[in-house]
């Protein structure tokens, strides 16, 4: 015993001193060896990686254990695009198996993109069965790539930026690796600016490259917690980012997988991507503004879908309403407040014990309910859980027209105990996990090769909008979430509205677990701790999906974009409308079919300083029709708080308070300055309508993002990098709310610009606003600080208490006028709101472009039209209101098209002192069903002399 341990002592000895004696690798530039738990010098040696013994407490992420140069493989052979790859015998041994002595890698060019492919030799990989659209948008640049074996004989590529040979990724960093359960690729980066790899709570949107960070991604049922640093992973995968290099210019880079996996990112800088299954398959897209980039990225993967209009507008929910009535009550006081609102939103209360397509007893006047709103031109939506109670005829409807669950893999496997409860499930090797339901339920397989699956979900949703007539569908808990599986007393034992039955166990012990504990469960298993497996809070990693010709290993992170996928068929299929489905889980395209919440948030303002952060992320992911629970979800809001989340909630797409069972309620009707601030807000939002809905048409069109980062329109002004609260909506606007407690002032930043900026809220409105950090005042009584860039034209509506409503009402212009050139532009997109549209070139709508142009003599309004509809035409245009006018409009000389135009000379004002002119027309100005394109608007000027004109109105009789 003595001997054999001394000669132990001796080999780890030898070898220390091994590896110690190799070329040590920069702190900045390593990748680590030991990312599972355990690391110590014996261990990290014991793998043939190099321990550093210098701790730096400055610098702890710092990895101690890390791979040593010569880690990889080399190249055998190659053409222009194509090596064949060999593990190098100079390399050391993959810690998580045995790596593929041969790899084959692949490099191609679509289009402008280029894609890299890494497999082996031979052996089919799974990949996602996830049909992007591929859809190629042209760039100004071009990538090119270039691989060789490097002096040490290591293979490594590097992918390129033709215009200036921008090096963009650049494997020489080392450590490629790929065994059958752990795949790992690294590479140097241009710069530290990268944004994006989601889902994750962000506390800034510019990630921090000065140090170590990984960020794991597998799809997981877990509250976002916003109040510390943390990388837990969310509810959806998106294995995205973009950086900024040097220059200003951009590019992204995707990785498409949907097995566990993990980014690192280093302060050399570089990135580790690490997956446990697949293959690499990675795109990069050239930009090369990171608007193109994104263009670029969301075209390849599936534009996004355009919303109904009406979902535009203001939705209310809550978790915990006890029965219909009270439903009814907060849509009457809502109705009273006077606050805008359009869509009603009820959860799972409404079921028979949380059955989906059920309705319990509390809420039987559903039916009549739903028709009410309609007649107040308002909608509803309404909750379904993919988890289905296995006892009641939906279940039973799905097993008799072939549809497909996700399954145990063999016989032997399934727990009878708990499937001989259930006539309907023995027999069958349907995998029960536990949800909201009284009794055990099973997750459909979306996935389903058949669509027998989509196809019984679709006719659910048919026969239940012909009791309910529902508008917009909200599908939750689709990671998927099965509570307490692997666990012998899960939380809903000690939960009086939840039965205590068996939850699902999951095979995490024994001979053969490879799927269930793999070598490296990445950090969405350690980061969790102890008794945390990949199943956790879900199904079992070995289960089957696709008709059993996949494990839950490779697909569970696509279970939401599944159920999207099959969810959008069946609201179109059901309601013959456009609607909105949102989802809590996404994976890249899932823009294409819906849109996401950021999930179950807390009352705190840090959760809604990340939802700022948040929601530019998934635009930058292409789910523009994203927004947070407003006022926050879990704890018990306060009135400054909700205040302040209702003003920047008012500019995300999907503006929604909700908030958790037990907690107060938080209608904003229920603080008078809540109120007050929220009739502020929407009645903003509720006017500017017009112009989100030319932003979302547009995403659906071209794949630009509707709320963006300030950096995208500014790459060039460095401090546009940092300003994580502050945002983008559309190109217009900038805007920054407030986010903190007791703030009475906001420090704002508006880029440097030679078209200027005006204020659009209550502080000096209409006014050329001054470049730079200034302090603007944000009193609880103002809006959100908001400023227009100068050059944009936007359209606007009179607003009222619904979107429908507003429809109905006349349309404005607002033309902010550059500062240096005193011109505008912009366009307005218009349809009805509500058919599907199925191909952009064949629907029906309206779309106009208006070009303004002013001198010493006169001004000039052009529109033309780009497609008119008569059925889908703007409402007429009854006001224009000009920031930046520096000369005197004389309103008796208006004409359109030679033709001249009555206008409301007590509504018409112009300010010399502001440069703010207001033209009202006294019936409409413009109504674009009688006139002819080009419309020609013009009125000449009276003069520049301050004195001439205030004469010209008091003969003119108006007040000045």
């Amino acid at each position: 015993m003595s001997i054999n341990l001394f000669a132990i002592l001796i080999n780890l000895l030898l070898l220390t001193s091994f590896c110690w004696s190799l070329n040590p690798i920069t702190p900045e530039a390593r990748i680590d060896c030991y990312p599972d738990p355990g690391a110590s010098a014996g261990n990290c040696v014991a793998r043939g990686c190099v321990w550093d013994n210098n701790y730096d407490e400055s610098h702890p992420t710092v990895p101690l254990c890390y791979y040593p140069e010569g880690t990889g493989y080399q190249i055998i052979s190659q053409t222009e695009s194509t090596v064949t790859l060999r593990k190098s015998p100079s390399s050391i041994d993959n810690p998580f198996g045995s790596d593929f002595t041969e790899l084959e890698g692949t490099f191609t060019n679509i289009g402008n993109i280029v894609k890299v492919s890494i497999k082996p030799v031979g052996v089919k990989r799974y990949t996602p069965p996830v049909p992007f659209s591929q859809e190629i948008v042209d760039s100004s640049d071009r990538l090119h790539y270039q691989f060789n074996n490097n002096d040490k004989g290591i293979f490594n590529f590097v992918i390129k930026r033709t215009s200036n040979q921008r090096t963009l990724f650049d494997t020489s960093i080392g450590g490629l690796l790929f065994s059958d359960q752990y795949i790992q690729l690294s590479a140097y980066l241009p710069s530290k600016r990268l944004f994006g790899i989601g889902e994750h709570i962000h506390h800034t949107l510019q990630h921090d490259l000065t140090k170590y960070t990984t960020w794991p991604m597998l799809a997981r049922d877990q509250p976002p917690n916003s109040k510390d640093p943390n990388q837990n992973n969310l509810y959806g995968v998106h294995p995205f980012y973009m950086v900024v290099e040097p220059d200003g210019k951009a590019h992204g880079v995707l990785f498409f997988n949907s097995n566990p996996q993990e980014i690192s990112t280093g302060p050399a800088p570089h990135v580790i991507y690490r997956t446990i299954g697949g293959q690499i398959d990675m795109y990069v897209f050239p930009g090369p503004s990171p608007q193109e980039v994104i263009q670029q990225y969301v075209s390849f993967i599936g534009k996004p879908f355009l919303p109904a209009y009406w979902s535009l507008g203001y939705q209310l929910c809550r978790y915990g309403f006890n029965n219909l009535q009270e439903v009814k009550d907060v849509v009457s006081n809502m109705t009273s407040s006077g606050i805008p609102f359009d869509t009603i939103i009820i959860d799972i209360d409404y079921m028979d014990r949380y059955k989906d397509f059920t309705i319990g007893d509390k809420f039987s006047g559903l039916t009549s309910f739903a028709d009410d709103l309609h007649n107040k031109d308002m909608r509803l939506t309404l909750i379904w859980d993919p988890a289905i109670e296995v006892d009641y005829d939906t279940f039973k409807r799905g097993l008799l027209s072939g549809a497909k669950f996700i399954e145990w893999s063999d016989f032997s496997l399934v727990p009878k105990g708990i499937q001989d409860l259930y006539p309907l499930a023995e027999n069958t090797k349907v995998m029960l996990g536990v949800v909201w339901p009284d009794k055990h339920t099973a997750f459909p397989d979306f996935l389903d090769i058949t669509n027998n699956t989509r196809d019984w979900w679709v006719d659910e949703f048919k026969s239940f909008h012909e009791k309910v007539k529902f508008d917009g569908i909200w599908i939750d808990m689709n990671e998927p979430s099965s509570f307490g599986t692997n666990e012998d007393h899960p939380w809903y034992f000690d939960n009086p509205d939840h039965p205590n039955i068996t939850s699902l166990k999951c095979m995490v012990k024994g001979i053969d677990t490879k799927l269930e504990t793999p070598p490296y469960a990445t950090q969405s298993v350690y980061q969790w701790g102890d008794n945390s497996y990949l199943s956790t809070k879900t199904l079992c990693m070995s289960a089957v999906t696709m008709n059993g010709t996949q494990t839950f290993y490779n697909t569970k992170n696509l279970y939401g974009w599944s159920e999207t996928v099959a969810t959008k068929h069946a609201l179109h299929e059901s309601t013959g409308k456009r609607g909105t489905v949102i989802s809590r889980s996404t994976f890249p395209s899932s823009g294409k079919y819906g849109g996401h919440w950021l999930g179950d948030n807390t009352a705190r303002w840090e959760d809604l300083q990340t939802s700022l952060i948040g929601v530019q992320e998934f635009n930058m992911f292409g789910i523009p029709y994203v927004g947070s629970d407003v006022c926050g979800f879990v704890g018990s809001t306060n009135e400054e708080l909700c205040l302040r989340w209702q003003q920047a909630g008012s500019f995300h797409s999907f503006f929604r308070n909700h908030n958790n069972n037990g907690e107060q309620a938080q209608w904003p009707y229920l603080w008078p300055s809540v109120e007050a601030a929220t009739i502020k807000a929407n009645t903003f939002r509720y006017r500017h309508l017009p112009y989100l809905f030319t932003l979302h048409f547009e995403a659906s069109r071209s794949g630009t993002p509707v709320i963006k980062p300030v950096f995208f329109d500014y790459v060039d002004d460095s401090n546009t990098f940092d300003l994580s609260h502050q945002f983008l909506w559309g190109s217009a606007f900038i805007v920054a709310p407030v986010t903190g407690l007791g703030v009475k002032s906001q420090v704002v930043y508006l880029p440097d610009s030679q078209d200027g900026w005006y204020s659009v809220y209550d502080y000096n409105y209409g006014v050329n606003m001054s470049s730079g950090f200034r302090t603007y005042p944000a009193l609880l009584t103002y809006n959100s600080p908001t400023f227009i860039a100068g050059g944009h034209i936007v359209p606007r509506q009179v607003p009222a208490a619904t979107t429908g409503a507003s429809r109905k009402n006349p349309t404005e212009l607002l033309i902010a006028l550059s500062q240096s050139m005193k011109n505008a532009s912009g366009s307005v997109v218009w349809d009805d709101g509500e058919t599907i549209m199925m191909d952009v070139n064949k629907h029906d709508y309206t779309e106009l472009v208006f070009n303004f142009n002013t001198s010493t003599t006169r001004s000039v309004l052009m529109i033309r039209q780009k497609k008119f509809s008569i059925s889908s035409s703007p409402m007429p245009l009854k006001a224009i209101e000009i920031f930046g006018l520096p000369y005197y409009p004389d309103i008796s000389s208006v004409k359109a098209n030679g033709i001249s135009v009555s206008i409301d000379k007590s509504k018409s004002i112009y300010s010399p002192f502001t440069e703010v002119f207001t033209l009202v027309g006294t019936d409409n100005i413009l109504d674009y069903t009688k006139l002819s394109f080009p419309v020609e608007l013009t009125w000449n000027h009276v003069t520049n002399d301050y004195m001439s004109y205030k004469q010209y109105l008091t003969e003119s009789n108006r007040i000045f």
